[in-house]
């Protein structure tokens, strides 16, 4: 969960540092969360280092909603100010997913191609396996890039297609055959029969498959790649998440797979199999699912109290703090609900 630890810090201290630039008392910026380890106060703000390792927290004076009369009250500051201090943190973590990406494209980003592009080097690489499946029992893992396969019927070499991989598995149900694969720097073989009747979604050998090609640019183009990827992928997410919505209200369920904390630990256990480049990527696209969900609309989250902030902006005088502390407390306990909720799923899925 370091990923996401770091991720949280980062927001968090996207909120400090603009709190910071706008006069607003900052109470406590904190390394994880309380009990406390270690604190030092400097310059009326407690750096502290705390026990659980999960990301960190700021404690702004007057964000309860009280201290009006304090020049360096959260409270006391103009509405673009208060907005800006609470969507800095959804800020700071695209400005990380850009950061992230840019390195990725210096050093060498893997990059899904489809079969029809004319790419140099372009190699085929399971994503994923599937449990109980005649890959996993066989010893394939996410990450593994397939070199080729052989059978009685016939050899497959110098693969660079997905389709030329199913094509061959297809002709060979029932059969056992060879796949040789590259993991890191070693070669490997597998010895496996492809399924005749595989369960849903599955196929024969149970694999994910991606062709992928490595793009990498000098640094001036990394970080303009980086950002209009970025852009795309915020786009993306907001688009997702808008389908996520209507479903919900439509259907009554969300339809397809909603992943939480167990999910992504799982994905990140295979991210960190395939190597550091999947890491980053892995980071950037936590990094902006982070900072769109915390932005959106809703009780509890930063632009849920944008939204507060805008009706006080039209109406001329706050909300009441007792019916905004309401709201705010009963979609903290909705996101509980539904986190536990994603989170057994998640866990049924994995085992």
């Amino acid at each position: 969960m370091i990923i996401l630890a770091v991720l949280i810090f980062v927001h968090e201290l996207g909120h400090f540092l603009v709190a910071k630039k706008f006069g607003i008392k900052v109470e406590e910026f904190g390394f994880g969360f309380p009990p406390r380890i270690w604190g030092i106060k400097r310059g009326g703000t407690i750096y502290s280092i705390n026990w659980i390792p999960f990301g960190g927290f700021v404690k702004i004076f007057g964000e309860d909603g009280g201290d009006r009369s304090d020049k360096n009250s959260f409270v006391s500051k103009k509405i673009w100010q208060r907005t800006s201090v609470l969507l800095a943190g959804a800020t700071m973590n695209v400005v990380l997913a850009v950061f992230l990406l840019s390195l990725g494209f210096m050093i060498g980003l893997p990059w899904s191609v489809d079969d029809n592009e004319n790419v140099a080097g372009a190699k085929v690489q399971i994503t994923q396996v599937s449990l109980g499946s005649p890959a996993e029992l066989a010893g394939v893992k996410a990450g593994d890039i397939i070199l080729g396969a052989s059978s009685q019927t016939g050899e497959l070499s110098n693969l660079e297609k997905v389709v030329d991989l199913q094509n061959f598995i297809d002709k060979n149900k029932g059969q056992e055959i060879l796949i040789n694969s590259k993991r890191g720097q070693g070669i490997l073989t597998f010895k496996l029969i492809p399924r005749v009747a595989p369960p849903a979604n599955e196929g024969a050998i149970g694999v994910g498959l991606a062709r992928v090609s490595e793009i990498s640019y000098p640094w001036y183009r990394a970080i303009w790649e980086a950002v209009m990827t970025t852009l795309s992928l915020v786009w993306l997410t907001v688009s997702s998440l808008g389908i996520l919505i209507w479903q919900l209200f439509s259907h009554g369920r969300v339809i397809g797979e909603v992943t939480g904390p167990v999910g992504i630990y799982s994905i990140a256990g295979q991210a960190t199999q395939m190597g550091f480049v999947y890491i980053l990527q892995l980071a950037a696209l936590l990094s902006i699912n982070l900072a769109v969900i915390n932005a959106f609309p809703f009780p509890a989250l930063d632009g849920g109290r944008v939204l507060f902030l805008l009706i006080e902006k039209i109406k001329r005088s706050p909300v009441s703090e007792r019916v905004e502390r309401t709201i705010h407390s009963a979609g903290f306990i909705f996101l509980i609900l539904l986190m536990v909720v994603i989170a057994f799923r998640d866990i049924v899925r994995l085992f």
